[in-house]
């Protein structure tokens, strides 16, 4: 639609936006760097997660930031868990620098109600799709980033420091400014993934 509210006669692609969706990879901790994206930077990724799909509009997700201080905390969370985990020193240094690598960490929250109408793995959709959106906004204004999850994301004691009753730690979307050129993981082929009925 334009915007005098008239429908477009043909729908055309968004050109220099789609090119660059396209070249969007995984840029993993280690090689980001400050700064990272501002509040206001933020708030257009969160705004952009808003736009994914979400049957029965119940926003089954919530972000929670983590810069600064946070970083600091993240690590003793981290180191903790190593701790519980027999590491020595060396490997609870370890634990300390991957929470810290990154400018900017990201929670990513999941509010998943087994009780409600919308069947469960259509609210996990809805997650999915506001994590990817905020990868995608974050790299559209130029930041790299990386989801993450694992082990520490399924902690309890990790999980309890992010969440509220009924909710669930998916894992941390790392970002900031990438320090070195993304590497693809795969050669892309869509018509591996497509096909007509």
């Amino acid at each position: 639609m334009t915007p005098d509210g008239t429908v477009n006669a043909a729908p055309t692609e968004a050109g220099g936006a789609l090119d660059r969706l396209l070249a969007r990879h995984s840029v993993g901790p280690k090689h980001l760097a400050a700064p990272g994206p501002s509040e206001a930077q933020l708030r257009r990724a969160f705004a952009a997660a808003l736009r994914a799909p979400d049957h029965g509009k119940l926003t089954p997700f919530r972000f929670v930031v983590v810069r600064g201080a946070g970083l600091e905390r993240l690590a003793q969370l981290f180191v903790d868990y190593g701790r519980r985990h027999g590491k020595g020193e060396a490997q609870l240094a370890l634990e300390r620098q991957r929470a810290v690598q990154a400018p900017v960490v990201i929670a990513v929250v999941a509010r998943i109600d087994p009780a409600h109408e919308v069947p469960e793995h259509e609210q996990w959709i809805a997650v999915g799709g506001a994590l990817t959106n905020v990868l995608n906004a974050l790299h559209l204004m130029g930041f790299g980033a990386k989801m993450l999850s694992g082990h520490r994301a399924r902690d309890a004691t990790i999980g309890a420091a992010f969440c509220r009753a009924g909710e669930s730690l998916v894992g941390w979307i790392s970002t900031g400014t990438a320090t070195s050129a993304p590497k693809a993981r795969v050669v892309d082929d869509p018509s591996q993934i497509s096909s007509d009925f």
